[in-house]
């Protein structure tokens, strides 16, 4: 059916065989699918998450507050499989109602506090740290500005256009032209303030390019939807200068490794519970298949 033809029903009503990729994990409800608890590591922070954009965010965070000598911020970090409903366990469920990777847990407190949200969780282990947050008004401010600016645009780049470009079960123009157009738009207003700055927030290294960099870079770098021709990603030279740059911060490139389950096997940690874990414990030298 084309999107000219279709009119709403007066009452919408689920259909559980369409939606094309991803559509078996989506459903109209919250709650728990199936009880399981958690797993749960050595240290302070617990993390359930995956390596998608919203997830590298959590683990560049915390392996750049470890390399700033912040022994409080050793992590284990666990697979959650969302294409196998991991998600809605009810171990999950109670830490994070809304069944969205990443998820927090800090032991180190008593209660232990559960973070979800991604935003959420770089803003707290920001405060906690006192690390990546400029203290001044000014300059905190601009930072949580870039942060949330991140936390809106992320649903028109991977809900909007990520969905129809790349994995909706058919191609419909408008819609691809409606969220190419804001992904655009979203990619100048970066590049124009990277422009003047080294930093999204200004001159120094922030949250909020912790936030950005996982979803924009992956897009400009043809990781993710397959459109960096597409969207012109070459034209947006400023960007592409910040993306580089963040890209080589080594935390960085451990951060975008954990949790990850797909792509080069060198690449993947699927879980991370010791530092020695890069070295030992990629796909490649334990040999196991990918789960995503």
């Amino acid at each position: 059916m084309s999107d000219a033809s279709y009119t709403p029903p007066a009452v919408w009503k689920w259909d559980s065989e369409s939606g094309g990729q991803f559509a078996n994990i989506n459903r109209p409800t919250a709650g728990a699918t199936h009880d399981k608890e958690l797993p749960k590591g050595k240290h302070p922070m617990q993390l359930y998450s995956l390596g998608t954009p919203n997830g590298v965010k959590v683990t560049i965070m915390l392996e750049e507050l470890l390399a700033l000598g912040h022994e409080g911020a050793e992590y284990d970090a666990h697979l959650v499989r969302i294409t196998k409903g991991e998600q809605f366990s009810s171990g999950f469920v109670d830490i994070n109602p809304n069944s969205k990777i990443p998820a927090l847990v800090d032991h180190s407190t008593n209660p232990p506090i559960r973070v979800f949200e991604s935003g959420s969780i770089l803003l707290y282990l920001a405060e906690k740290f006192s690390a990546f947050l400029p203290h001044t008004p000014e300059q905190r401010t601009e930072t949580l500005n870039w942060l949330f600016w991140q936390m809106g645009a992320a649903p028109f780049l991977g809900g909007g256009f990520g969905h129809f470009y790349a994995y909706a079960p058919e191609k419909y123009e408008y819609p691809i032209n409606r969220y190419t157009m804001e992904v655009k738009r979203q990619l100048d207003v970066l590049d124009r303030q990277l422009a003047e700055h080294p930093f999204i927030a200004g001159r120094e290294y922030t949250i909020a390019d912790m936030a950005i960099w996982p979803w924009y870079g992956a897009v400009l770098k043809n990781e993710a939807y397959n459109a960096a021709e597409f969207i012109e990603a070459h034209t947006y030279k400023n960007v592409n200068r910040w993306v580089d740059e963040i890209g080589e911060r080594p935390a960085v490139q451990r951060g975008a490794m954990v949790n990850r389950a797909w792509g080069d096997p060198a690449k993947q940690l699927h879980e991370r519970h010791d530092a020695t874990d890069f070295e030992l414990r990629t796909q490649d030298k334990i040999g196991e298949s990918s789960d995503e």
